[in-house]
């Protein structure tokens, strides 16, 4: 079972330009990645040489992926209307705010649609503002012409933010968004991307992520960082840019601690190297296909590693843009917890008795945001399906105290007589 959707966070969102969204769209991204798999990684073996698993998790992390991908392969799904979307006219761009937002209306509640679904407008500055404000008007108009209600998780991304004051003109449009729809306050939520230098340190000198946060008057939901604009903003060559460049790691390590206990959830960047064969046709020669297969094990490893990467650094969540990225990241999700579980389970047992018998001497808390940090472990495992409510309870917690998800209340219960 996963903890309510409140509480959980997607490990990814999918990027697809407006143009090409349909109902269908995440199901049918799951069937490319199960055939990705089947192509060239089509057992445990393949799978976990091609992303060098461990061994004593490979053949779960396989199973797992695999019925993952098959019941509900997108967990958070962004229409794009920006970089994935290109340059088109306004008309066309019109006609495509409508349309998808009414598929999005009629895909609601059907069994693979996504648990997380959103837009991405463009940005708001002086030269695209008037046409985001605009795109954005007419999907919400059309999707509460086909619909009375929002799909749940749903989610405005902002992109190449330069000023806070960006922040509360969506905000301003969306107050006016709610009222015309009868929706309550604060009903859309949005996510920032943090893609320029601005954003980490401001003019004054100052953090800018809080103000951002403050900006968005309680409806940021998460911040989603750039990693490619951030770079290229910082002089960067591009031969440079890549995800794991320095420059990335100082500022998503400001993002981190600026964002810390602020109730918002932190998503990577996406790798640009992509599982693409580079010879396609019936009639492939032995040395075409044994490229083919170089080629899409090496982006895969690329993915799988930097996405494990991201995990160690405290980033749960990234960006995916095609759908032969969506297995290495399950497999990287998935090894991450499953290779720590016994381990952390193991210590949250001992840690729990060594605390219950700590508060005979009154010093039970001294360590409680140790006992939190082993249960959120847990609890992040559980909700991205590494591991099941029951694997979890190894810890020695029963199944409602993993679901109270608070070590200090576990521990309070158990002192009662």
């Amino acid at each position: 079972m996963l903890l309510k959707s409140a509480d959980r966070q997607p490990v990814h969102v999918v990027y697809g330009g407006a143009q090409l969204y349909k109902a269908e769209t995440p199901a049918r991204l799951g069937t490319l990645a199960l055939e990705l798999i089947r192509n060239y990684t089509p057992d445990a073996s393949s799978f976990s040489e091609c992303l060098g698993l461990p061994r004593e998790v490979a053949n779960s992390v396989f199973e797992r992926t695999v019925a993952k991908l098959k019941r509900e392969p997108v967990e958070d799904f962004r229409i794009d209307f920006e970089d994935g979307y290109g340059y088109r006219s306004d008309t066309e761009e019109d006609g495509h705010a409508a349309s998808t937002a009414q598929l999005l209306a009629r895909g609601m509640g059907k069994p693979d649609f996504p648990p997380f679904i959103g837009i991405r407008i463009k940005p708001f500055t002086e030269a695209l503002r008037a046409r985001s404000a605009r795109t954005l008007d007419l999907f919400l108009t059309a999707l509460f012409q086909e619909s009375s209600s929002l799909p749940d998780n749903f989610v405005i991304t902002l992109p190449k933010i330069t000023d806070p004051k960006q922040v509360s003109e969506l905000v301003e449009l969306l107050d006016q968004a709610e009222a015309r729809y009868g929706l309550e306050a604060r009903a859309i939520q949005i996510e920032l991307m943090i893609e320029t230098p601005q954003n980490i340190i401001d003019s004054s000198g100052s953090i800018g992520i809080p103000k951002l946060i403050e900006s968005a008057q309680g409806r940021c939901r998460g911040l989603h960082f750039g990693p490619y604009d951030y770079s290229a903003s910082c002089n960067i060559a591009a031969a440079e840019q890549r995800l794991d460049h320095p420059a990335c790691d100082f500022a998503r390590h400001v993002i981190q601690v600026s964002a810390a206990d602020r109730g918002v959830f932190l998503s990577d960047g996406p790798s640009t190297i992509l599982p693409i064969p580079r010879h396609r046709g019936p009639a492939l020669t032995e040395d075409q296909k044994a490229e083919n297969r170089a080629v899409v094990h090496r982006a895969m490893r690329h993915h799988f590693d930097l996405v494990q990467r991201s995990l160690a650094h405290g980033y749960y969540q990234g960006w995916d843009l095609h759908p032969g990225q969506i297995p290495s990241r399950y497999a990287a999700v998935y090894a991450f917890f499953l290779k720590s579980l016994d381990a952390a389970a193991t210590r949250l047992r001992n840690f729990v008795d060594k605390a219950a018998q700590a508060t005979l001497v009154g010093d039970v808390f001294d360590d409680a945001a140790t006992g939190q940090g082993l249960l959120n472990f847990l609890l992040r495992g559980v909700n991205c399906g590494a591991f099941t409510e029951a694997e979890a309870a190894a810890s020695g917690l029963t199944i409602d105290e993993l679901r109270d998800r608070s070590f200090l209340k576990i521990m309070e219960n158990r002192r009662k007589p």
